[in-house]
């Protein structure tokens, strides 16, 4: 669901006061990976890194829908069957989506992997889907069929062959758990990437704050703002790779679940956000809503800011973020 428009600006190496920085990229998910740690030595970054990849690993083995055995794809095995005893840790991150989806009015929702594929962005498709298997095929989409009893400890499907799929919010929960648990251990400062959810603590050992370069998605070769980030979040939903036109109009290969139509009208949305669960949901919620009401959403919520780049290349930000301080000339 989400492309990745950043490129991470920061000095690496050496420094006076005998910490390092200390990068390590690899393939997760299925994604791309980078974790940068501060630490002392070589050693002790290479133990940081290796805790990240161990919680990576572990919460892939609670969310993913792709992996039979875990109790993700337990609940959506015996959807419209019988509720799911699955750990709390589980069930806090399910009733976390829910609220998102309410707050988006259901642009963001964690059942759209019950939606049918109708819609190709490989270059196969040569005429639009009929409306009405377009309606079907978002028929058991809806975070309202969702049933978490806290108490039992479970969660329930109403309908049969609905799923859940964490693709819009898994990754940011990730990121955040791996600076939790990093600060937890002693690690000062750092910064990982989750395929373009990036989490962000401390400063670089040279004092200064890290910084994230954002990519402009109608020339993906320039940078064309550079943001410093210090305990905040920052992610990117966006269509500029994956679409199809049909009659002159574009469409994006995020889909608007509540209707079964791809999301129009924006290329890219990045939301910056105390944690990335949030800056990832809402970047997904944001774009669907498009920019006037999405925008709108965001204006409302304190403490979050949004940049969108339109289908004609224009840029919009969020009243908290003034854009002219951060545009490379």
């Amino acid at each position: 669901m989400k492309s990745l428009f950043y490129s991470l600006v920061f000095l690496s190496g050496l420094f006076t006061n005998a910490q390092i920085i200390h990068k390590r990229k690899l393939s997760l998910l299925g994604s791309p990976f980078e974790i940068t740690v501060v630490a002392q030595d070589s050693l002790q970054a290479n133990t940081y890194e290796d805790m990240a990849v161990a919680e990576v690993k572990r919460i892939e083995n609670l969310i993913s829908d792709w992996i039979p055995t875990t109790p993700l794809s337990e609940i959506n095995k015996n959807a419209g069957i019988k509720p799911v005893k699955v750990p709390q840790e589980l069930i806090d991150l399910i009733e976390r989506s829910i609220k998102i989806s309410k707050l988006t009015d259901g642009a963001f929702d964690i059942s759209y992997a019950s939606m049918d594929r109708i819609w190709k962005f490989d270059g196969s498709m040569r005429a639009m889907p009929s409306a009405e298997a377009i309606k079907n095929s978002v028929a058991k989409v809806g975070y309202q069929n969702i049933i978490v009893d806290n108490q039992n400890q479970t969660v329930f499907l109403k309908l049969e062959g609905m799923k859940l799929g964490m693709g819009g919010i898994g990754q940011g929960y990730i990121a955040d758990k791996i600076k939790a648990l990093l600060l937890s251990k002693g690690c000062v400062a750092g910064l990982v990437n989750v395929s373009g959810d990036i989490s962000t603590w401390g400063k670089q050992p040279n004092g200064e704050q890290w910084k994230v370069g954002i990519k402009n998605p109608m020339n993906k070769d320039k940078i064309f703002a550079t943001f410093p980030l210090e305990d905040t979040a920052v992610e990117t939903s966006g269509s500029y790779e994956k679409y199809v036109t049909f009659n002159g109009k574009r469409y994006s290969h995020i889909i608007d679940t509540r209707t079964g139509y791809p999301a129009t009208g924006l290329i890219s949305v990045s939301v910056f956000a105390k944690t990335t669960e949030l800056a990832d949901a809402l970047a997904t919620g944001v774009f669907v809503l498009g920019k006037e009401v999405g925008m709108d959403l965001v204006n409302q919520l304190p403490g979050i800011g949004c940049i969108m780049v339109d289908e004609d290349g224009k840029i919009l930000t969020s009243k908290n973020i003034d854009i002219k301080n951060f545009q490379h000339e």
